[in-house]
């Protein structure tokens, strides 16, 4: 059995270039998700990585109380699918050698970007599809994709992400897209606190038409 009051948030940041016009919306809409999370029902742990045409792992399984505030220096082009499958394969990996008792029962992957792929060198849109809806259907890992500028919906599915876990932001709604998505974090982890044992898991809500319309 995986332990179900611990959460293990995997949060991918776009770096890339185009996002310095949003950095500090960005560092804000980061500080107000994790302060949320810290006062949501539950264990959480935290893992940042960011990327532009490379990878970096910022920090890794650090419980939500000590995650530091965000630091973003935008640079670079958009590497997207390479981030995304090592960040994918790397955290399965880790979670395996972990024991039912440590291993968290929430598995939660956050995508944000304000650029469409042009970089990636090592993995393809099929490929992160199928790694994508592998660790959907056979851990129940629970994946969000945030795009600003973008049709999020088809990007989204291009990646393996269902539409209801898909949204579109305005550039300058990070904020607003942020703490939309942590209130849906945090009502998850409520949910997953007092389900029975042996029930389904419960899953996250998807974003309304009234939350899409407020962060475009």
């Amino acid at each position: 059995m995986t332990r179900a009051d611990l959460t293990h948030l995997y949060f991918l940041l776009d770096r890339s270039g185009s996002m310095q016009s949003i950095k500090a919306d960005t560092e804000g809409g980061f500080a107000a998700f994790i302060a949320e999370q810290r006062a949501a029902v539950g264990e959480c742990r935290v893992t940042l990585a960011q990327f532009d045409n490379e990878y970096d792992l910022v920090f890794s399984d650090l419980p939500v109380e000590e995650v530091p505030a965000l630091q973003l220096q935008p640079r670079g082009s958009t590497a997207l699918l390479d981030a995304m499958g090592r960040l994918i394969t790397t955290a399965g990996t880790s979670l395996a050698a972990l024991g039912d008792d440590e291993r968290p029962g929430t598995v939660i992957v956050a995508v944000m970007t304000d650029g469409h792929e042009n970089a990636s060198q090592e993995w393809t849109h099929p490929a992160i599809k199928a790694l994508v809806e592998q660790q959907t259907k056979d851990y129940a890992w629970q994946f969000l994709y945030m795009g600003a500028d973008q049709d999020a919906i088809e990007v989204g599915a291009s990646l393996g992400v269902s539409a209801d876990a898909s949204v579109t932001y305005g550039r300058g709604k990070s904020q607003d897209v942020m703490a939309m998505s942590s209130q849906k974090l945090s009502k998850l982890r409520g949910d997953r606190s007092v389900a029975a044992a042996g029930a389904p898991a419960p899953m996250m809500d998807g974003y309304t038409r009234e939350e899409r319309s407020r962060v475009e």
